[in-house]
């Protein structure tokens, strides 16, 4: 093959040969260029997303050495006190206004009833008392008119360890 393509190329004349080097010459030209505009303008079409992420990365790390600062702290110990006590202590402004009813049923079983609650705010008051080692034994939840309001009845339990 390659003793045919020498024959082939030794069969041109000089100014063929001329015209086909620069042919191949201008086709390598086009091709780089057409490479270096593609790598170009994925190049800016990439810069934004890559600071975006630069940015994720911060909060990443943020978050990693929050979550390593957490672990090496000592756990939260469990009140030992009336769980009516701990319940009352974990109320916010927002949810003491909203509390229509707390009944204790024994030291370690509460019942309490929420008027008109933000949900979030419910949310938020159950994630810390589960960090006090209570959980919900049940619970009713209905959506009020106002959009976000909820009215709640739940039973309140100490978890066991």
């Amino acid at each position: 093959m390659r003793a045919e393509l020498r024959k082939a190329w030794q069969s041109r004349t000089p100014r063929e040969r001329a015209v086909l080097v620069a042919l191949g010459v201008v086709l390598a030209v086009a091709l780089l260029v057409s490479l270096m505009q593609t790598a170009t303008h994925a190049r800016s079409r990439l810069l934004p997303r890559i600071t975006a992420l630069q940015g994720q990365l911060g909060q990443l790390e943020q978050q990693a050495r929050e979550i390593e600062r957490l672990r090496a702290s000592p756990a939260v110990a469990a009140s030992k006190s009336d769980l009516r006590a701990l319940v009352q202590a974990q109320l916010g402004a927002e949810l003491s206004r909203a509390l229509v009813r707390m009944d204790a049923r024994d030291p370690d079983d509460v019942e309490v009833a929420f008027g008109a609650v933000a949900f979030s705010d419910w949310l938020k008051w159950i994630a810390g008392l589960k960090a006090q080692n209570v959980r919900v034994a049940s619970s009713r939840i209905e959506a009020l008119t106002s959009p976000g309001l909820v009215s709640v009845t739940a039973t309140l339990v100490r978890a066991k360890p």
